[in-house]
């Protein structure tokens, strides 16, 4: 089957920056500063002022960022963090491989982002943080999270790996927090040529610490203060990503114009539920995921139009089964499992073209229109 519409279409956004990115690496294999070294320290210096912080840390991926923040916080065996089951495995693992147990709350029906009437039902004596998620680059509404995080001395982490760009009433994403943790993996609003991450924070002590961590514990070279590991971004990504990251505030307003475009396509089909912008919000729309039923068969549908399409997630870290010791079962968080069962992500990247929106919209339309799905 021929493929309309690309799900995503990196070959062609990297096209027009082709020269850029071969000047950019032969830079950094003329000077042979492979790991870590100027190009990341520019890249932070860079990505740091984009975000409105003090301080980013170039890392080898966005489970690091998390990991690494965990760590330097000093969050390990018999703590617990408090997150949501509605993201990628990579932010429960992180809190399991510190040593820490992940304890879920449910998401918000409307932003798919914590349920904040959730969250003091579920704090403990051994909570040490709290870790919403800026799911699909919709922030998590903070000013709750933050008021009772301080109430019990708790730390909060912000998880924006699909959120760079994003905005809490003005705000970057990942600055409200102790910390916010970013991926660069390759599909992401801003994604390097690899695996790639970073933390961001204003706490010069934290930072310290996630810099010693991530260079196997050294203060400089063979001069260990504490036990880390090989965390560090590669040259060649901070060089790219330095390319990347000034065409990221463009190319959000893109997807944000092709969000509405969605939006406004499907305003009066009863049969899907768009994604909403919170009233609080700058939403960044790395993935623009509706609400369907019978998803599998919108599913072939889309396949047999020549329609890409992604399932963002289908099962929700409480009911996989490498978490089946923490003992939720099915049901524990409704909303989330439900949401689970009906996402469906259409193609949402800033080359998007208006015919290419066009088939996506038309084709979403006939389907669940069909008399099958009505």
């Amino acid at each position: 089957m021929e493929i309309r519409v690309p799900f995503l279409d990196l070959k062609n956004e990297h096209a027009p920056l082709r020269e850029e990115f071969d000047q950019a690496i032969r830079q950094v294999i003329d000077s042979s500063a492979f790991a870590g070294g100027p190009f990341v320290t520019k890249f932070e210096e860079e990505f740091a002022a984009f975000c409105e912080c003090k301080h980013a840390i170039g890392l080898g991926s966005g489970t690091e960022a998390i990991w690494l923040v965990l760590l330097a916080l000093g969050i390990g065996p018999g703590d617990e963090v408090i997150t949501v089951p509605s993201t990628f495995m990579a932010t429960a693992e992180a809190i399991t491989y510190c040593g820490a147990t992940p304890v879920f709350v449910d998401i918000d029906e409307r932003t798919y982002t914590m349920d904040v009437t959730a969250l003091e039902a579920v704090i403990t004596k051994r909570t040490k943080a709290i870790m919403p998620v800026h799911l699909f680059g919709q922030p998590a509404d903070l000013d709750p999270i933050m008021k009772i995080a301080r109430a019990h001395k708790l730390f909060v982490i912000e998880d924006a790996a699909q959120a760079h760009g994003a905005e809490y009433k003005g705000r970057k994403a990942g600055t409200i927090g102790d910390a916010g943790c970013f991926s660069f993996y390759p599909g992401k609003n801003l994604g390097a040529f690899g695996e790639a991450g970073a933390v961001i924070t204003n706490d010069s002590d934290l930072q310290e610490k996630i810099r010693i961590l991530r260079d196997h514990g050294q203060v400089r070279k063979y001069y260990h203060t504490m036990i880390g590991w090989n965390c560090r971004m590669d040259g060649i990504q901070g060089a790219v990503l330095s390319v990347k990251l000034r065409g990221l505030a463009r190319g959000n307003e893109l997807r944000r114009a092709h969000a509405n475009k969605y939006n406004e396509a499907f305003a009066d089909m009863e049969q899907i539920i768009a994604p909403v912008e919170a009233a609080y919000a700058k939403h960044v729309y790395h993935v623009y995921a509706i609400r369907v039923q019978e998803r599998n068969d919108v599913i072939e549908f889309l396949t047999k139009k020549g329609i890409g399409y992604g399932v963002h997630y289908p099962v929700p870290v409480h009911l996989q089964h490498a978490y089946r010791d923490l003992g939720y079962a099915k049901g524990a968080f409704p909303v989330a499992e439900r949401t689970a069962e009906e996402f469906l992500s259409l193609p949402m990247y800033p080359g998007l073209t208006q015919t290419q929106r066009n088939l996506v919209i038309d084709a979403v339309k006939d389907c669940v229109a069909a008399p099958a799905l009505t």
